[in-house]
């Protein structure tokens, strides 16, 4: 088997484990598959350092949303790289706020996809990527698509664009 070949199947089976730690909630052994001082960021709304706030951050969302699931949709890799394509779900009705937010009770599904980057075995960076309006919106945090609410907020948006061109000039 050519050397990248083994490479891409080691970092394939890394990241499914990772991930497969995600989905049981498991903090220790997700720490465990990232390099100390490895860098994450779930772009548009956080950025983790392992293992300190990676922990923190993960703990918090599973003590917020106790019936979190995950699973595991496609990953595909190659090199010192894997995609995983994901689904989350879960209520957000637990013991703590999350991302400022107290529980509100909603429902939470949301699909993404990670960019991973492993070496000798270890995650060194994680780019995650999900539609953070869509999960603001679950939350509770936006108002939902076509809704009078959220043709409220674009009124308004629009109402003080015109006023701030107007006011310049």
């Amino acid at each position: 088997m050519p050397a990248e070949t083994e490479q891409t199947s080691e970092v394939g089976a890394v990241a499914r484990a990772y991930f497969e730690a995600v989905a049981a909630r498991d903090l220790d052994a997700m720490v465990g598959f990232w390099e100390p001082g490895g860098t994450g960021e779930i772009h548009g709304l956080v950025e983790l350092t392992a293992p300190h706030t990676h922990r923190a951050w993960f703990g918090n969302l599973f003590a917020a949303m106790p019936d979190f699931r995950f699973e595991i949709l496609d990953i595909v890799s190659e090199g010192e790289r894997a995609a995983v394509r994901w689904r989350a779900t879960g209520s957000f009705n637990g013991s703590t706020r999350f991302e400022g937010m107290e529980p509100t009770g909603a429902k939470v599904d949301i699909t993404g996809c990670d960019l991973v980057t492993i070496r000798d075995g270890k995650i060194q960076r994680n780019e995650a990527y999900l539609n953070g309006a869509q999960m603001a919106q679950q939350l509770g945090a936006l108002p939902a698509t076509g809704s009078l609410a959220e043709r409220a907020m674009i009124a308004a948006l629009n109402l003080k664009t015109r006023l701030t061109r107007a006011l310049r000039g």
